[in-house]
């Protein structure tokens, strides 16, 4: 039941990407709206939602439930951060001239940092999975460019910060639940409490 969960996630990840570029292939124009297709605005979720979904299925993980919520967390909040804070600072104009906050790519930055997720989480299960991933997010970063929202240096920013972002968060996640270090995270009834172990 296992295998069958991880293939499937696999054939998933490899297909959704398509899916989006349907709606040009047909007639040969680009969508109307910048924002119409699958690959930039859904697709962006999928490697991280393969990762709860595998992991709600009982697909073992790397991770025990509380460290993914946290690494989840943490990696988020550190990769948007960085993304959104350069973003409003840096006033890099995008190539439909829409509005000045190209640099860099949003979009981009979360599918790789989802596909970074999917790789620690489940990449010893099969390197399959991390290869799905990073496609599906790729596939993310060649929509943005095709649909004029972001050019290659946006993109190719998006994901390193993702990735980055990514490790970094995984590092500060597992210092704040004590799986890997003497600091822990808990929630009480009363409030959340942070210790650290002499």
């Amino acid at each position: 039941m296992t295998n069958m969960w991880h293939w499937l996630t696999i054939t998933l990840l490899l297909v959704l990407p398509t899916a989006g570029w349907s709606q040009t292939a047909e007639n040969g124009a680009a969508p109307a709206a910048p924002h119409e297709t699958v690959a930039g605005d859904v697709l962006r979720f999928v490697p991280l939602v393969g990762v709860y979904v595998m992991k709600g299925c009982g697909v073992e993980s790397a991770s025990t439930w509380k460290r993914l919520l946290v690494n989840t967390a943490t990696s988020v909040a550190v990769s948007s951060a960085v993304t959104y804070s350069m973003k409003y600072s840096i006033h890099s104009e995008r190539p439909d001239h829409s509005d000045d906050h190209g640099f860099p790519s949003g979009h981009t930055m979360f599918a790789f940092a989802g596909a970074t997720m999917l790789s620690k989480e489940y990449g010893h299960v099969s390197p399959w999975l991390s290869v799905a991933g990073y496609a599906t997010a790729t596939a993310v970063a060649i929509d943005r460019v095709r649909c004029d929202r972001h050019n290659w240096l946006q993109v190719s920013a998006g994901a390193a910060i993702g990735v980055l972002g990514t490790e970094l968060g995984y590092w500060l996640g597992d210092r704040l639940t004590g799986e890997h270090s003497q600091l822990s995270l808990s929630a009480t009834p009363s409030g959340i409490s942070l210790c650290y172990e002499f």
